[in-house]
């Protein structure tokens, strides 16, 4: 199913009667007597998917946790870097491509900690930039007064000076958000300061991007006007490449804060402060950890009775992943109960291990690290 036919059938579905994502948890786990002491996390792209399509045998290795009935039986969640759509809307899309129920709460993307720090901002005018629909993300996790970077541009007259060149880039913003109107400000945006700017995935016009942000960065969050101090800015990740249908990695979002940070440093007196989410940093994985640790709870009637101890939740926790700067150094970094498997599906391609961050184990694709963890743990 291709990407425009998923987002029409989610909005479609959206329209219909809500349904408690708790509702569609309880109807999906099955509830066992004897638990595992184990979790999976996948990464996405490399792993899962190249593009919108599965690889490497994705969508069996992925039947293999669930029932008979459809119903989960090995905790697992998506531990991906990427993002640019809510959560909800990202389960469903990977629920249809990959032919299991997918929970929300089993995505975790890279922009999932920008909840955050909505109590921080959730008042205050803040920008939102990235593919998809980073406003969107934003005003589901509770920003109240959010702007994507197409709508803000948008506001200034002139602020990008190659405007005239792209019209593409209206033409997608609106493609993309029904809402999006250019010529109705949502906000003053031209006396209220902008607090905080938020990349929620790999910006699509790097020039503009880079040129408006700096503007709101050297002005204090009022670009045109006097230089004031510094609003924040969040990166959801910091990686530098990542892996596509194309055969040789992508830049991502590292790259860009690369970019910006480089162009900024040049044309203002103080460095740029900024802070970075995602993978490989430990809380990451961390919050991984919790979450798997509360599906668990879902899988079984007795589970508090089987924890009253407070022992640990699980003995090993795998990392599938396809970078080892990101996946498995951030698995190795975390430690305990952390083992890493690395597949040559995406970024990494080698035949051994990898030199710097090299893997508990590596295998060829994530059917293959899926058998050995079944194989390991006697639960296939």
């Amino acid at each position: 199913m291709s990407y425009h036919l998923l987002t029409k059938a989610w909005r479609q579905g959206q329209a219909r009667k809500p349904i408690a994502f708790s509702y569609i948890l309880s109807r999906t786990f099955s509830h066992r007597s004897q638990r595992p002491s184990f979790g999976i996390a996948f990464d996405i792209d490399g792993v899962i998917l190249l593009g919108n399509s599965p690889v490497g045998g994705s969508p069996a290795a992925l039947r293999r946790l669930y029932d008979a009935t459809g119903r989960l039986k090995i905790p697992f969640v998506f531990l991906t870097n990427g993002g640019g759509f809510p959560e909800a809307k990202r389960a469903f899309e990977l629920s249809e491509l990959l032919g299991v129920n997918v929970s929300p709460s089993q995505v975790l993307q890279g922009h999932s900690p920008f909840r955050e720090l909505v109590k921080r901002f959730e008042n205050e005018l803040v920008v939102a930039v990235g593919k998809g629909e980073p406003a969107a993300v934003m005003s589901e996790y509770g920003f109240k007064n959010v702007l994507s970077i197409d709508e803000y541009a948008s506001c200034f007259e002139n602020i990008d000076p190659l405007a005239p060149y792209k019209k593409w880039t209206t033409k997608l913003a609106s493609i993309l958000d029904t809402e999006f109107d250019e010529s109705i400000p949502k906000h003053d945006v031209f006396s209220k300061r902008v607090q905080a700017a938020f990349i929620v995935s790999d910006p699509v016009d790097w020039s503009r991007d880079i040129q408006v942000l700096c503007d709101i960065l050297r002005t204090g969050g009022l670009p045109g006007r006097n230089v004031g101090s510094q609003p924040h800015i969040y990166f959801a990740n910091d990686d530098l490449e990542y892996q596509t249908k194309f055969p040789s990695e992508r830049l991502g979002m590292g790259a860009f804060r690369i970019a910006l940070e480089s162009i900024f440093n040049r044309v203002h007196p103080h460095s740029l402060e900024y802070t970075c989410f995602g993978k490989p940093h430990p809380s990451v994985f961390k919050n991984a950890e919790f979450v798997l640790h509360k599906l668990e709870s879902l899988l079984y009637d007795d589970f508090d009775d089987l924890n009253h101890n407070n022992a640990p939740y699980f003995k090993t926790l795998y990392m599938i992943g396809d970078n080892p700067a990101v996946d498995i150094k951030g698995a190795q970094q975390t430690g305990h109960p952390w083992f890493s498997i690395l597949t040559r599906t995406g970024v990494f391609k080698g035949k051994e291990n990898h030199d710097k961050f090299p893997a508990d184990l590596v295998v060829n694709t994530v059917e293959e690290a899926v058998d050995y963890i079944l194989a390991k743990e006697c639960a296939s």
